[in-house]
């Protein structure tokens, strides 16, 4: 069996998956999003001390497991410095104290293999991955051959439902509220530009969307529930189109077969929606994570672990570092 540890933001989680079988024998995770609510957003220092507090607590319910273990995994890069810390100080001590393997998970790449907790891997395939922190589109030919087709020149997708429900005093997270907000307005009262909607470039921007919003917002004071309501609406259909424009032209230069969704902005049932329609134009299969797993999560963190054991992926429990930044990743 292989432990896996995540904690690169605001997430405590831990799990245990058969090597052999790929079978998800324990996962649990702890949400730490009433405590950063109050903030509107996440304070790093006190997710620190929350993991400090919440792993230890998994660890204990995953002890029936731990004679059992052939290696730990543990997310290493990218995340907030102060957070990974946690998870990796977690997995040294377990890799020191029951001398066992160590193998260093990158999140992107474990959000790719969110796709096949308990399952086979399918590649290659193209990837959009989407989250609070990270947009970009992903050729993954193999667990070593990831290329980056495109990412996002400014703020990530899931990023901009963020700010957009914090604008409008909506807490936090916002991507959440923002869906099930937009489900009551009318999309087309307040048409918001779609970025680089004239532009060659194969990249993403929701900078300039999210001060339209802004605009919007002060334009239209007070805010009522009908005008907050085609707000979220106009935004979330702004966001998805540019998301769609921009795949649509990597689609037709590559062609794939094969196209996934993952990360937690992932979730949202009209990104998912407009996705299989695109794919349905262009006779491609959509491969999506289970709703459960697209938001950080241990699971996915042990099923990329999998194939790093067997390819004897593994690190110096002395010497393993953490990294808050997405270049090189692959």
């Amino acid at each position: 069996m292989i432990l896996s540890i995540e904690s690169s933001c605001d997430d405590s989680s831990i799990a245990v998956t058969e090597i052999a079988t790929k079978r998800l024998l324990f996962h649990r995770k702890i949400s730490q999003e009433a405590e950063h609510a109050k903030y509107g957003g996440v304070v790093p220092e006190l997710a620190s001390r929350l993991h400090a507090v919440d792993l230890p607590r998994l660890l204990e319910e995953a002890k029936p497991y731990l004679d059992d273990l052939q290696a730990v995994a543990v997310t290493n890069a990218p995340g907030l410095s102060v957070t990974l810390l946690e998870g990796v100080a977690m997995a040294q001590a377990l890799s020191i104290a029951r001398g066992l393997p160590i193998i260093a998970i990158n999140h992107l790449k474990a959000h790719i293999y969110s796709l096949f907790i308990e399952k086979e891997a399918h590649l290659p395939m193209l990837v959009l991955l989407i989250s609070g922190g990270h947009t970009m589109v992903l050729d993954v030919r193999s667990f070593d051959d990831i290329t980056i087709v495109a990412t996002t020149m400014d703020d990530s997708f899931g990023e901009s439902f963020d700010k957009t429900a914090k604008m409008m005093g909506l807490g936090y997270p916002g991507g959440p509220v923002i869906e099930a907000l937009a489900k009551e307005g009318d999309a087309d009262r307040f048409r918001l530009p779609i970025p680089l909607r004239h532009s060659p470039k194969v990249a993403f921007s929701f900078s300039g969307i999210k001060n339209a919003v802004r605009l919007l917002i002060e334009r239209n004071q007070p805010l009522d529930d009908r005008k907050m309501a085609d707000i979220a609406a106009g935004f979330q259909q702004a966001a998805i189109a540019h998301l769609l424009q921009k795949t649509k032209k990597i689609f037709t230069r590559l062609q794939p077969n094969d196209f996934a969704i993952v990360g937690g902005a992932s979730a949202n049932m009209a990104v998912r929606e407009a996705f299989a329609n695109l794919c349905a134009e262009f006779d491609c299969t959509l491969h999506l994570a289970d709703l459960q797993y697209c938001s950080d999560n241990a699971a996915m963190v042990g099923r990329c672990g999998i194939e790093a054991f067997y390819l004897e992926r593994f690190a110096d429990a002395l010497t393993i570092g953490v990294s808050p930044r997405t270049d090189k990743i692959f």
